[in-house]
């Protein structure tokens, strides 16, 4: 059998300096610490840290300093290789054994020489015999498992191929396993815990905050212009995500007709021409990609600018998870979501679909997103307290925050509503119950005698008003159901409301600026965050990174992120070593990139 790695102290001075010299940091950030000095002293660990902390260097810093291997189990072949060319770019030997990976043989001699830092894995390889003989022809330092919440059946991403490695880890006991998720609740933490055999004193839990992105929530109301608005607003790269494949290729139709590189993403796409459009998005500064949800979890660009949704996810940690792939550079980054009350009806629907044992909880989940759309408080707060967070009552970084939309009591009107739907025989639309609410007399409603009943016409204009919103507002919470001839229903906590135990208070959204005048203060913040200095050496900087970028064949981030570049513009260095200095340049970059960045400033 080959040899585990017995972990020698390692000193945390050491650490600090494999910080600074591979990655260009003086500082730990977090909890990166706390994980990494378990790493370090042989001890499993599960660590959920949001999305864009920096969960990639909790394994790749131990790895470069342990004796061995670390081998990385990761869930996608693109996720594996975005980490191999950062990782590869700060100097540090990584390999992966895929399906698409045609040098496997020099992989694997590698790994038996003990020439490699990182070896990466997918779940469906690393749970095979024939690799677990591999790993015992080598030295192995650690198991680190990505993307950990896909080993729960409570998780929103599971699979199964995860419960399969348990036996893998279990055959080098000696190993340390290190756990890595940007979410997951109480029920998704002790299963992965219990499946990957980690004890509970290893669990890491860092903040869920995510403070550089701005939420905002909205009702749809023309998606396609909801969207086109966004785009005008946001210059830099996007993902919009859509419910079916045939909505994702409409849309990126639609939105590429306006100028901007719109590209669609869905599993129906042929494999050429999926993989083609995610690397021009991945190596493109202002792409947006039009994608279902199966594009995200691979994606390791740091510098997404905006996520929106044109429909609702299926949990809020499904929504936490898609909306935290923008902004992972720590830069302002914008998260929309456009939701309608068919959404919600659909999801609804379905839970009869699922197994029983999971439907109370599948239903408790849908009911807490909708109490994300339909607040008029913090949605950073919701979000927070959804996973055990004791937040603020204001994160000053929401649409409520920014501009507090009103609350009304339309309890009456809801009273009406429902007592509309049960009088008519629960089985007519909306539009029919607004005509006998509002007393209109046309054809369908004097045929089934519906002007005879005694809710026709008790609605007056200002209930009117609000009864499109509140129809949403009580679908989204299951007090409205919808049959399956598309009528409305009574579900959920409707004859609470109709006996006048429970009130009904709903969102009133304040009215939007236009879309031109919105888009040009966007524009100008954008541009501000980016280049705050208004500094023509940063954009000098960015148009020197996208060539080296192209030279290498890498995404521009790989090789310095625009804080790296903000900082370079700032300091103006003239010698190496004062470039050097700056945080993100480690020593593999600096050899690199140095020379033609200083060059670049001193033409400045």
């Amino acid at each position: 059998m080959g040899s585990t790695a017995s972990p020698d102290l390692i000193a945390p001075a050491t650490a600090h300096a494999a910080l600074r010299h591979v990655f260009g940091f003086e500082h730990f950030r977090g909890v990166q610490e706390q994980v990494v000095a378990r790493v370090l002293a042989g001890q499993s660990a599960l660590a959920i840290m949001p999305t864009g902390a920096g969960k990639s260097l909790t394994y790749q810093l131990p790895a470069t300093l342990l004796e061995g291997t670390c081998v990385v189990i990761s869930p996608l072949i693109a996720l594996m290789h975005d980490q191999l060319r950062a990782a590869r770019a700060n100097g540090i030997a990584a390999a992966a054994l895929t399906s698409v990976d045609a040098d496997w043989r020099e992989t694997v001699d590698a790994f038996r020489a003990g020439q490699l830092d990182l070896l990466y894995v997918a779940p469906e390889r690393a749970s095979q015999p024939a690799f677990r003989e591999l790993l015992e022809q080598g030295r192995i330092a650690l198991f680190a498992v990505d993307e950990a919440h896909c080993v729960s059946e409570w998780g929103h991403d599971f699979r199964p191929d995860y419960r399969l490695l348990r036996p893998l880890l279990d055959t080098f006991a000696e190993v340390p396993r290190l756990a890595l998720t940007a979410t997951a609740d109480a029920h998704t933490r002790a299963d992965i815990l219990h499946q990957l055999g980690i004890p509970e004193a290893g669990m890491v839990v860092a903040g869920f905050d995510r403070p550089n992105i701005s939420y905002a929530i909205r009702p749809r109301d023309g998606a396609l212009q909801q969207l086109k608005r966004l785009l005008a607003e946001q210059p830099g790269p996007g993902i919009i995500y859509a419910q079916t494949r045939a909505q994702v290729e409409r849309l990126a139709e639609q939105l590429s007709a306006g100028g901007r590189s719109v590209l669609p993403y869905h599993a129906g796409l042929d494999p050429q021409v999926r993989s083609a459009n995610q690397a021009a998005f991945v190596a493109s500064e202002d792409m947006v990609m039009v994608a279902t949800v199966a594009f995200g979890m691979g994606i390791d660009k740091p510098d997404v600018r905006f996520v929106a949704h044109a429909g609702t996810p299926k949990s809020i940690e499904a929504y936490y998870q898609e909306t935290g792939r923008a902004g992972r550079d720590g830069d302002p980054a914008t998260a929309v979501m456009l939701w309608g009350a068919d959404d919600f009806a659909r999801a609804r629907s379905r839970l009869s679909e699922v197994e029983e044992h999971r439907r109370a909880g599948e239903r408790t989940r849908l009911d807490a997103l909708a109490a994300l759309v339909e607040t008029a408080g913090c949605r950073r707060a919701i979000l927070l307290r959804h996973f055990g967070e004791d937040p603020p009552a204001s994160c000053g970084n929401c649409d409520n925050c920014l501009e507090a939309p009103g609350v009304t009591d339309a309890t009456e009107a809801a009273r009406k509503l429902l007592s509309a739907v049960f009088r008519t025989g629960q089985s007519f639309g909306l539009g029919h119950l607004e005509k006998v609410l509002t007393g209109v007399s046309d054809e369908r409603v004097l045929q089934r005698g519906h002007d005879k009943l005694s809710v026709f016409g008790i609605m007056d204009s200002v209930e009117a008003a609000v009864l499109r919103g509140l129809a949403r507002a009580l679908q989204a919470r299951g007090t409205l159901v919808v049959t399956e001839h598309g009528g409305l229903a009574l579900g959920g906590d409707a004859k609470a409301i109709l006996k006048g135990d429970l009130p009904v208070l709903i969102v009133v959204p304040p009215k939007r600026e236009s879309g031109r005048e919105t888009g040009r203060k966007r524009r100008a913040g954008t541009t501000a965050v980016l280049n705050p200095e208004n500094d023509p050496l940063f954009e000098a900087l960015r148009a020197l990174r996208r060539e080296l970028a192209k030279e290498a064949a890498v995404p521009p981030y790989v090789v310095f992120h625009d804080a790296t570049l903000r900082d370079m513009a700032h300091a103006r260095p003239t010698t190496l070593e004062q470039l050097g200095a700056i945080p993100g340049i480690g020593a593999k970059k600096l050899e690199a990139y140095g020379e033609a960045f200083l060059r670049a400033i001193r033409q400045h």
